[in-house]
């Protein structure tokens, strides 16, 4: 094994370590790490204003090398925002360590509401930077844009045909764990945010389970103001590529075929033609089959609804997942996200009844069945043209394997684009699900997410089907502030009582889908995968020894059929027959005395 030097490990521990109040920031190492930079001269460097205009960024003011802190940006906001009448500020929520988390309401007719701006008529616009804060490309995109639809008047007539609701920074707490050291595998900016928020939670694993403050307040602006189109702007990490602005949508094998029809062929399709227009690569997004390995191909993939663009699918709401390339030059991809933005407000105008048709039809749809998990079909792979860096593989003597290097030079090569799009399990969709008051937890993020929900004032007994959990497994570590669990579900036939403040949850809804899908243990992102029923799995009563064996004798001398089925067990299974407490338990069990409610699940289906 390789070890350092102690004198050069001090050395590199310095170099890592982060200055002091008042010192100057040196480069992160991790900067001379990367690859190369591919020389960029795009048309949208032509956004950035002069230096001496007295509306320039916070960002454009160094360069597009820098982001401005929580406390900057939003002081610069309210400067615009107190210039301009079309604009209006407002707090969606406060995070954990007190922060608000600000969303700018752009409208032409000075108009800000949600019955007002709908009222309009124009399409709306959601677009929200900083799920992960160091990925900020959007926060200072949305800024120049603001200016420009705004004070400075370059591109006002943008909102005369569209509303803009634009969330500059979600995780805001994350924005302010801030250093060069935010993340290993971005090109600037020069300082950036941490991935999660105050407790470690990230944002974009959320959506489903809704535990914290910021996705909550997203969600409620889905709630409240309806958008027509939603843009989550990230950026991604991994291996070297032209393309420096990519994006995705789940495809017509989802939950929203409609809507992923029109996403496809007419939003995405305008996107990267008005990208390659001002001097961008655009392209799909990268993940390799098997990293390290560019020949097996390329991926696209369909998570669960914990994601924005799998729950925008979900919840039959256009969404975009933008993920720009982490190893391009921080002034490239801040330009980008502007192109792409203002793209996006040309298109709506025009694509106002086309996009509203297709979510109607999603919404309006009430499949028999809806898939819960989807695989790589049998059939052979599409194939891309793929624009590539060229790499080599060389020996990494302090790991002791192998890396990639790239050495600036683009390639085209034709790999394969797998894409996980058929169904590998679908559960039939039930009339409605019931479920007891006695999960308030659940019932109120039911209710957060939009799903209508029905609480009866008198208890009353329902013919239902129940599911007993059987095999579950937990996961090995916490994941997300949960123990996830799995399991295998049985279907039981229950004449059951649901006293006064239940719920009943009908999937004859616009929002059925997702109900299911919260609702089904099978579910990926189900409230019981998520661990909000452990309860349920565990055993609370048990028995004495000296109280059973006699109540087993019992049973057996009653029982023909009952001893034939011991004798069978005994006979089929040694370790069972000389284990004295598994014999007991075995009768345990099968009588009266057992928790019939023992690995039930509490949440009921309605046929």
């Amino acid at each position: 094994m390789t070890t350092l030097p102690i004198p050069i490990a001090i050395s590199l521990f310095a170099a890592l370590s982060v200055p002091a109040p008042g010192q100057d920031a040196t480069p992160a190492p991790h900067l001379e790490a990367l690859p190369p930079v591919i020389p960029w001269d795009g048309a949208s460097r032509a956004l950035v204003v002069a230096p001496d205009d007295p509306w320039i960024t916070p960002s454009e003011r160094n360069g597009l090398v820098d982001t401005p802190s929580y406390d900057e940006t939003v002081a610069w906001l309210e400067r615009l925002v107190t210039a301009a009448p079309q604009l209006e500020m407002i707090s969606i929520g406060r995070s954990l360590e007190g922060r608000e988390v600000w969303m700018v309401i752009a409208s032409a007719e000075r108009v800000f509401t949600p019955e007002a701006l709908h009222a309009t008529g124009k399409p709306i616009l959601l677009a929200q930077a900083g799920i992960h804060s160091g990925e900020i490309d959007g926060k200072d995109a949305g800024m120049m844009l603001l200016r420009d639809m705004t004070v400075r008047g370059t591109k006002e007539e943008l909102l005369e045909g569209a509303n803009l609701l634009f969330i500059p920074i979600l995780s805001v707490d994350g924005h302010e764990r801030s250093s060069p050291f935010g993340r290993i595998n971005q090109r600037g900016p020069r300082e950036m945010g941490w991935r999660t928020n105050s407790r470690n939670l990230n944002l974009n694993r959320d959506y489903a389970k809704l535990d914290t403050k910021e996705l909550r307040a997203v969600i409620g602006v889905i709630e409240t103001w309806r958008p027509d189109l939603y843009f989550d702007l990230h950026v991604t990490d991994g291996l070297d590529y032209q393309y420096d602005i990519t994006t995705d949508a789940v495809g017509v094998h989802g939950y929203s075929p409609h809507i992923a029809r029109w996403m496809q062929d007419t939003l995405i399709e305008r996107l990267d033609d008005d990208l390659r227009a001002m001097g961008h690569i655009p392209g799909p997004m990268i993940f390799e089959v098997e990293r390290g390995n560019l020949a097996r191909g390329i991926i696209k993939w369909t998570g669960g609804p914990r994601f924005s663009h799998s729950y925008g699918d979900a919840r039959h709401l256009p969404t975009l997942l933008v993920e720009n390339h982490s190893l391009k030059p921080y002034d490239q991809r801040v330009l980008g996200t502007y192109v792409l933005l203002e793209s996006a407000l040309r298109l709506l105008p025009g694509q106002r009844d086309a996009l509203r048709e297709a979510v109607a039809l999603d919404r309006a749809a009430r499949p028999e069945e809806i898939p819960l998990r989807w695989k790589v079909p049998e059939k052979r792979p599409e194939t891309i043209e793929f624009l590539g860096i060229e790499s080599v593989t060389v020996p990494a003597p302090v790991s002791g394997g192998t890396r990639r290097t790239w050495n600036g030079k683009p390639i085209t090569v034709t790999i394969p684009h797998v894409k996980i799009e058929e169904v590998a399990e679908a559960i039939a969709v039930p009339r409605a699900y019931w479920i007891p008051p006695s999960w308030p937890r659940v019932i109120e993020r039911l209710e957060l997410h939009g799903i209508e929900v029905q609480r009866i004032g008198e208890g009353r007994h329902v013919e239902v089907e129940m599911l007993r959990l059987e095999e579950p497994k937990l996961g090995e570590s916490p994941y997300e502030g949960h123990v996830t669990v799995t399991c295998t579900p049985r279907a039981e036939k229950h004449s059951w009582f649901f006293p006064p403040g239940s719920v009943r949850v009908s999937t004859d809804q616009p929002l059925g889908d997702l109900a299911v899908l919260l609702l089904e243990p099978r579910s990926q992102d189900s409230f019981f995968q998520w661990g909000f029923f452990l309860e349920v799995l565990q055993q609370t009563e048990y028995f004495e020894g000296y109280v059973m064996e006699p109540i087993a004798e019992r049973m057996l001398a009653s029982d023909p059929e009952l001893r034939r089925a011991f004798e069978a067990k005994l006979e089929a299974d040694p370790e069972f027959a000389k284990n004295p407490r598994a014999r007991l338990n075995w009768f345990y069990e099968r009588s009266p005395y057992f928790d019939e409610r023992w690995k039930l699940y509490p949440v009921a289906r309605e046929w």
